[in-house]
């Protein structure tokens, strides 16, 4: 593809030869000629005198190189987009594949591609355009709108609610039981029945071996656009807002509410019951024991603000030469003779 037609197709300003052609897209450190690359981290800036790419997808007042530029407010996500351009994932026909199991009951929509081994459990509704791949299962009065797509493995348990465009990734579980038990008089652990749904709204990805766990009572509820990354576990009864990541790794006990446009990096644990504010952005690793109001940074366990905390990391890394400088301060006090003595 000609840089210029790249450049109109992503909507970017072009420097460059117009006829430069561009066969594809790799990282900065890795791209050759012929290849787009992008630089959005400023430490990666000074690769760009040094990379063997074709053209660099940079901002706007960013330093004229000797490769060609397309410049733009938001180079990561041009760069996104010319990965879509170049790369195209496989394409499923509609079908249906002779070792899938539909109940007669289950209404499935126009153009659905049905792989091998699929269950579609009874009453069923499952919308236009849905791609269910191999071992997917579908259990009794789930209920999915159009352009579904559950990658091999996937499971959405009974009466789970999805809304269009959602994407799950392999092994994802959709309504597996909350972990819910009763201490009995005998001291054995009763189980709670998990009755409630999960709910997921349109334009969900829930990545790979990601559990969202049914409720006792009432639901468990992801909000529209929202990404749900690789082993992150959300708690029965909980709710994600709208426009939220929670990265890998992250667990959310029961009963969480977590707002919208929140970021949660890898990790993070919440505990039940707590309440995380609108735009809060949670560090890799920190644990949140307490709510958290909207548009706070935290870091650390029990998260603090993040600023405090990475002042408490500075004194931390300090604390061996901070204690041998008192032990010497203490014993230079144990050798002055005492005052009263000399008088």
């Amino acid at each position: 593809m000609k840089l210029e037609e790249l450049a109109r197709k992503l909507s970017v300003e072009c420097r460059g030869p117009a006829d430069l052609e561009i066969t594809g897209v790799a990282g900065i450190e890795d791209a050759g000629p012929g290849q787009l690359t992008f630089i959005s981290n400023r430490k990666y800036a000074s690769f760009a005198r040094t990379t063997r790419a074709s053209a660099i997808l940079v901002t706007p007042g960013f330093a004229e190189l000797p490769v060609a530029t397309l410049r733009t407010l938001n180079p990561y996500l041009a760069f996104a987009r010319a990965v879509g351009i170049f790369y195209q994932p496989p394409v499923y026909p509609p079908g249906i594949h002779p070792t899938a199991v539909i109940d007669p009951t289950a209404s499935i929509g126009k153009d659905a591609h049905i792989g091998a081994y699929v269950v579609v459990g009874a009453d069923v509704v499952l919308g236009d355009r849905a791609t269910l791949l191999a071992h997917a299962v579908l259990y009794p009065e789930a209920r999915i709108g159009d352009d579904f797509f559950a990658h091999a493995h996937v499971i959405v348990r009974e009466g789970c609610r999805i809304g269009n465009r959602v994407v799950l990734q392999n092994g994802a579980v959709i309504g597996g039981d909350g972990f819910g038990f009763a201490k009995g008089e005998d001291g054995a652990w009763k189980k709670i029945p998990q009755s409630g749904p999960v709910i997921i709204a349109d334009d969900v990805e829930v990545q790979a071996n990601a559990c969202i766990d049914r409720a006792s009572v009432g639901e468990t509820r992801v909000g529209t656009g929202s990404k749900i990354d690789n082993l992150v576990q959300v708690g029965h009864g909980s709710s994600v807002g709208d426009h939220t990541l929670l990265c890998a790794q992250v667990g959310l006990a029961g009963s969480t509410q977590v707002g919208n446009n929140v970021i949660l990096a890898g990790q993070v644990g919440v505990a039940g019951h707590c309440k995380i504010g609108d735009g809060v952005v949670a560090t890799a690793q920190s644990g949140i024991p307490n709510d958290v109001p909207a548009g706070r940074t935290v870091s650390g366990y029990p998260a603090i603000d993040n600023r405090q905390w990475l002042r408490a990391v500075v004194c931390f890394e300090r604390l061996p030469e901070i204690f041998r400088k008192l032990r010497l301060r203490a014993n230079d006090e144990k050798d002055v003779p005492n005052r009263e003595t000399l008088e």
